[in-house]
């Protein structure tokens, strides 16, 4: 008998066993899905007698995870949008005004009474002075008032630049903070889309950036591309509440005029506030990634002069109290006031890395859309487009698995009838993983899978290979068995690992339907390795121990 340790021939039913169970709900998939949406709704505290027969479709202890299908299989709307960035440049200018004014009014006497010019470049902040000898001085002023740029690796060069003629002063962003305003700006756009789409709970959109300022939005299940511009023009709601208590009871009762919120990374911790804001995001005019005068990565915020003021006056009121910074209904932030905050600015200090505070200052922005979005392209693809794809990757699949098995058989007789057998549970385990992680299944993926089942018999035709060598050597069976797999296994590993990272690659470095194929080819190299040489192993020596042959032919 060929001996396989016990621990592995447990792993490997246990594998075989789990891959059913997780991919069978696929085989359901309608009923799954409506059972799934069912139960998401009762959990957001919807009851109707309807969702209820619904939810109860489908077993809750069974799996109930899905391979998700990508816009190509199910239909739904494909959107290119264009940010246009240059409409923070005036936004930014309106901020920086107030700040600019008081300075200069505080030198009155050398620069005399200070005016804004309206017209011209929006993007350009032009002030008008009434003494223009005193314009070296005003320039030396509004310099002093510069901030440097903050990327992530520190700060740079200054963020305005400031030029004068005559009795005007001209102000605008520099080059380098255009650039920062500019990533900003549509890396804000982006997580608001995505924020904006994930909440209507659509099943694995497509939110990728493109190029230096466009954002390429793919929702599968969506009727028409008009309901995706919908649901990205909505706005979210930011506000800085005050907290009056901690708690980790999510009954708790807030009281009249109070409301409970959860906190968005503390799992099990909510915050009892009062509904009247402070300060509201429509009154944040930005957010940015900071330091703080340690060094620590910190975010550093601004309001407008109305904010400001409000702001200013409830932190002098209540220091080392907490404040809330609330997002759509979560908690993301609750620091404590340290010292009273006037002039509309602050910082926001904690246990931040460098991606986390980049990650809070683009939550805070993304109370409204930072910029126009235009939409270049706009697509509605149908259903019937995604049935036709599956019929014909189905065909594929079924022609590309008959095809397989004429020649495994042909060639290995009845070991080729068990690579048969390993590749079956190997397209079991492939849709059971992807079910598990949610995956989403693409025409390209399709593909992938097709491919895989080449790969799978590839490990089983190079092991029967080395069984045959050995046979024609005079070894018996269970020898020539134990040799082909002992000999083959390393040349199988090289193999799929070489495909793995090649896999890996199309994921990171490709999008849409590089990625798709990207996908199920890397789970399929893990899988090929499972049941080429695992699940065969096994199921040769189960059929000897029951036949016990003394001769075999492969």
């Amino acid at each position: 008998m060929i001996f396989i340790p016990l621990w592995q021939r447990v792993l490997v039913v246990l594998a075989t066993v789990a891959a059913i169970l997780f991919a069978a709900p696929n085989l359901f998939y309608d009923r799954v899905e409506r059972s799934n949406d069912a139960r998401a709704s009762i959990a957001e505290g919807v009851t109707a007698p309807e969702l209820e027969a619904d939810a109860a479709l489908w077993p809750e202890w069974l799996p109930s995870g899905l391979v998700n299908l990508g816009l190509d299989l199910r239909g739904g709307a494909h959107l290119l949008a264009e940010v246009q960035v240059t409409d923070v440049y005036a936004s930014r200018m309106d901020a920086y005004w107030p700040t600019i004014r008081d300075a200069l009014a505080a030198e009155r006497d050398t620069v005399g009474f200070v005016t804004r010019e309206e017209g011209g470049d929006p993007s350009q902040l032009r002030i008008r002075i009434s003494e223009p000898a005193g314009a070296s001085r005003a320039v030396e002023i509004v310099r002093g008032l510069a901030q440097p740029v903050v990327t992530l690796t520190g700060g740079g060069a200054s963020d305005i630049e400031v030029t004068a003629s005559g009795d005007i002063l001209t102000v605008q962003l520099s080059e380098a903070e255009r650039a920062a305003t500019d990533d900003r700006t549509v890396s804000q756009a982006l997580e608001i889309v995505r924020r904006r789409i994930d909440e209507v709970g659509t099943r694995e959109p497509t939110i990728l950036r493109q190029g230096a300022d466009r954002i390429l939005v793919q929702v599968p299940g969506v009727g028409s591309a008009q309901e995706v511009k919908d649901i990205i023009g909505t706005t979210a709601q930011l506000t800085f509440n005050p907290v009056l208590q901690r708690t980790t009871d999510p009954e708790a009762d807030p009281g009249a005029g109070n409301v409970l919120l959860p906190s968005l990374d503390e799992e099990g911790v909510y915050y009892v506030l009062e509904r009247a804001a402070v300060v509201t995001g429509e009154e944040l005019t930005n957010a940015q990634p900071s330091f703080d005068q340690n060094g620590n990565p910190a975010v550093s915020f601004q309001f407008n002069p109305q904010g400001a003021r409000a702001f200013g006056e409830y932190t002098a009121e209540n220091i080392g109290e907490p404040f809330a910074i609330v997002l759509d209904e979560e908690v993301i932030s609750a620091p404590v006031i340290q010292s009273a905050i006037p002039g509309g600015s602050g910082i926001i200090t904690g246990q931040f890395t460098v991606e986390e505070s980049t990650e809070l200052a683009v939550l805070l922005r993304a109370g409204a859309l930072p910029a126009e979005l235009t939409f270049l392209e706009e697509r509605t693809i149908g259903p019937e487009l995604g049935e036709d794809s599956i019929q014909a990757g189905q065909s594929a699949a079924y022609v590309a698995m008959v095809l397989v098995t004429l020649f495994m058989v042909a060639s290995y007789g009845f070991f080729g009838v068990l690579a048969v057998v390993a590749l079956v549970i190997n397209i079991i385990m492939i849709i059971g993983i992807m079910s598990a992680i949610g995956a989403t299944l693409t025409l390209p993926g399709i593909a992938g899978i097709v491919l895989t089942m080449g790969q799978a018999v590839d490990a089983n035709v190079l092991i029967y290979e080395r069984m045959r060598e050995e046979i024609r050597r005079g070894a018996g069976p269970i020898k020539a068995v134990q040799e082909g797999f002992s000999k083959a296994i390393s040349a199988i590993v090289d193999a799929n690992v070489t495909t793995f990272i090649i896999a890996a690659i199309m994921f990171f470095v490709g999008a849409g339907p590089v990625r798709g194929f990207a996908v199920t080819l890397a789970i399929g190299v893990v899988t090929t390795i499972i049941t080429g040489v695992f699940v065969s192993r096994l199921l040769i020596s189960l059929w000897f121990a029951r036949t016990r042959p003394k001769t075999i032919v492969v």
